[in-house]
Parts: C-alpha cells; sequence; structure tokens
C-alpha cells in the first residue's frame, strides 16, 4: 500500500533550493521518513538527479553511529561533496546528533548544499526549530492521513467502511497495514504508551506519572468541549485522591501540545474582532490515538467528526478558530458559538459541525449562530448525511460529511 502524499511532496518542492533547512515536523509514525527518504527522493531522481548528488543518512541506524559526532558528520558529508552541483542532504533523526544546530547551521552558508531533516517529537519541535536556527529553519509540517489519501490508496473500500475506519482507527499510515481490528487496537495503544507518553515523560522528567496519565484520560473523554487548566484542575480533584494544581495542569497541556497529540483552538470573539483567553477546546491530531487512549469504549461519532473535520481544515492550511457571537434579546445578551472560524489570507468560512439536523428546530439551532455574523463570508454546515450540496435563501450552504472530506476544493463549491 503506497501514500503519495502530495501535498508535502509539493511543499518541499516548493520549498527546494530557497538557503533555508527544511525541517519536516509531525507526530511520530506519521511518515515523516518515509516522505523525506522515499518519495521526495523519487521526485528527485525523476527530475534528474543522480544518486552522488542526493545524501541520505538515517542518524537512527547503528550502522551510522559514528556519524552522530558532529565534526565527524560535517566532513562525511564534506568529502560527498565534489563539485559545484547542487547537493540535496537528507538527514533523519538528526537530534541523535549532539551540537545538530551548528552541523546545519553551517550548511545555509554553502550555496550547493540543500537541506532537509526530520527529528523526534521528544526532542525537536516546532518551537525548538524557531529558537535554534534563527530564522534560517523552514517548518514542513506532516499529518497523519486524510480521509481523501486512504481514498487514493485503497480505493475499494466504500464510503460507509472507509468513514467507520477512519473513525475508529485514525490516520497513521501503519495501521492501514493491519489486517484486523485486534492488530489496529494492540498497535494504536502500544504506540500511545510505549512512544508517546515515554517521549513526554523523559523530556519534560516528569515524575508524576498519574497525574499526567489521568489528564489524557480527561483530554481523551472531552474532545472539543470547553476547558481550561482551572476547570479541568476541578475534574482532576473529583477523581483523584491526589490534588494537582492548574499551573501543572497548563504545563502538561503544553507538552501533549508540544507532542502534536492534541491541538489547542482558540476562541475568537466575531463582531469584537478580538480573542478571548479562557476558556480553549482542545481537539486530538489523530482520532485512532484518542480512542486507543480509551480502550475503545468512548467512540461518539458526533464529537469524532467535529474532531475530524478541525483536523482536516489545519491539512488544508486554515487557520481555524472557535468562534463566538452576541445575541440581543431585548435587554437579554447570550453568547453562541460557532464550531469554526476559519482564515487564509482574505478568506474567511464559518463552519458548523452537525451531525445530523432531523428537525425544523434543530436546523434552527444550528443556523442561528450564523446568520447572527452579520457579514458576507461564507457560512456552512457539515452533515454527516451523504447529501447533495445545497444552498438556502440566506446563502448558507449544506455539505455533506462524504463531500467535504474526499473534494477538498468542497467549501468553496
Amino acid at each position: 500500500m503506497y501514500f503519495s502524499r502530495q501535498r508535502y511532496l509539493n511543499k518541499l518542492i516548493a520549498h527546494k533550493n530557497n538557503h533555508l533547512i527544511k525541517v519536516i515536523t509531525g507526530i511520530r509514525r506519521s511518515g515523516k521518513s518515509f516522505l523525506l527518504f522515499d518519495i521526495f527522493y523519487r521526485h528527485l531522481r525523476s527530475e534528474g538527479v543522480t544518486d552522488d548528488h542526493i545524501i541520505r543518512i538515517d542518524l537512527e541506524n547503528r550502522r551510522n553511529k559514528s556519524l552522530r559526532n558532529p565534526d565527524a558528520l560535517i566532513a562525511h558529508i564534506d568529502s560527498l561533496m565534489t563539485d559545484n552541483d547542487t547537493y540535496y542532504i537528507m538527514l533523519d533523526e538528526v537530534q541523535m546528533v549532539p551540537e545538530f544546530e551548528d552541523v546545519l547551521n553551517s550548511y545555509t552558508k554553502i550555496d550547493n548544499a540543500d537541506v532537509y531533516v526530520t527529528g523526534s517529537n521528544s526532542k525537536f519541535l516546532s518551537r525548538d526549530v524557531i529558537t535554534e536556527f534563527r530564522g534560517r529553519g523552514d517548518e514542513i509540517h506532516l499529518y497523519p492521513l486524510s480521509v481523501l489519501e486512504i481514498a487514493e490508496a485503497v480505493p475499494h473500500l466504500g464510503w460507509e467502511q472507509l468513514w467507520q475506519q477512519y473513525l475508529t482507527y485514525g490516520g497513521l499510515p501503519f495501521t492501514l497495514q493491519l489486517q484486523s481490528d485486534d492488530e489496529k487496537s494492540s498497535y494504536l495503544k502500544q504506540l500511545f504508551r510505549e512512544t508517546y507518553l515515554r517521549d513526554i515523560k523523559e523530556r519534560h522528567n516528569v515524575r508524576n506519572d498519574m497525574a499526567l496519565e489521568t489528564i489524557l484520560d480527561i483530554m481523551s473523554s472531552s474532545v472539543g468541549s470547553l476547558t481550561n487548566p482551572s476547570k479541568l484542575e476541578r475534574t482532576f480533584n473529583s477523581l483523584s485522591r491526589t490534588t494537582l494544581s492548574s499551573a501543572t495542569i497548563k504545563e502538561y497541556l503544553g507538552y501533549l501540545e508540544d507532542a502534536f497529540l492534541i491541538h489547542r483552538a482558540m476562541r475568537f470573539d466575531i463582531k469584537g474582532k478580538k480573542y478571548i483567553s479562557t476558556p480553549y477546546k482542545y481537539y486530538f491530531s489523530d482520532i485512532g490515538l484518542r480512542n486507543a487512549r480509551l480502550n475503545f469504549r468512548q467512540i461518539e461519532e458526533n464529537h469524532i467528526m467535529e474532531n475530524v473535520i478541525y483536523n482536516e481544515l489545519l491539512m488544508r492550511g486554515y487557520n481555524v478558530d472557535v468562534g463566538v457571537v452576541e445575541l440581543r434579546q431585548g435587554d437579554d445578551r447570550k453568547q453562541i458559538e460557532i464550531d469554526f472560524v476559519v482564515n487564509r489570507g482574505s478568506q474567511r468560512y464559518y463552519i458548523q459541525s452537525a451531525y445530523a439536523i432531523p428537525s425544523e428546530e434543530k436546523w434552527w439551532q444550528e443556523t442561528r449562530p450564523l446568520e447572527a455574523v452579520g457579514d458576507s463570508f461564507k457560512k456552512i454546515v457539515i452533515v454527516k448525511d451523504d447529501i447533495l450540496l445545497r444552498r438556502d435563501d440566506r446563502g448558507i450552504t449544506t455539505l455533506g460529511l462524504r463531500q467535504f472530506l474526499l473534494d477538498e476544493n468542497s467549501i468553496n463549491l
């Protein structure tokens, strides 16, 4: 089974030879090494780049242990650069090299060196890229597989089977190689426990294992719900025999974000045109990992659908916030929520995730916040039913989940 990851390949192609260090970030096991060493390598060869001008070094490989010495690595790369043509330097798990920042920065000053690296989430995060490379880093973030990527790679799956597989097991590539439900669930549970949690604990020297895991359980159970450290503190203290301060909980949430396990969506006051500091919503970057954390006991399709829509919008390159709009009825004022305020450049969309709309009352409930916005940007309701796109006389578009996920241009129709 081959995943082309065309969206990310296009980004690598667009960033070639820009004299910056291309840093591929993303959650563990999302396919960073495969993107660089296989997909991008094939592209370079198809463009006529010869093998002797593609330098690929897997620093996690024991055979390359000697190259984990920074001076030995530089000497090795320099020895392979024998002319003035461009050399494409690809380093996998570069965090295994002490002082790797100096190694990489040294190649930004060499005109015929084009550098690409991946790194472990436990030591090599997007905020580290910004800090360490001082404007010389060019981040390309890789997400787990989208529904469309899976549909293209496994075309025999019908929509309902595809959706059920995705809402249960998510989009980490290796899960698609596994045949049985038992294999998929065991893989995801072990991956969460032995890789992600271990990374977080080692990187941040977390000593209170049970507290971190309890916070994870709470976040997994309340995906897409408004929360903040103070609210989580009350929830934690009601569930646990010990107490945990909101400051510590805030730190733990930061660790989970740094590991790309969760994303935080801020609330935006649409009419006031300002961000609201708290509470936030949190979504899991891979819904299969979220389900694995709960031992696949809590598969609420409506909440998962909202999470998947959020992730899909991020994959398409949009900035996504939670919208807040104020309604006035006489002297009463009430704040109501729009699931997503979606921005990219001059584009803006307001999107509601509505699993089902069985009645006129439910339709009014879902569309009332959109009407209250009062501007001319596009307003969309995404429903689970596989329906034809329709638009009412208020300009509100209703879109089926299948069309939204399988047509990248769907919100522009």
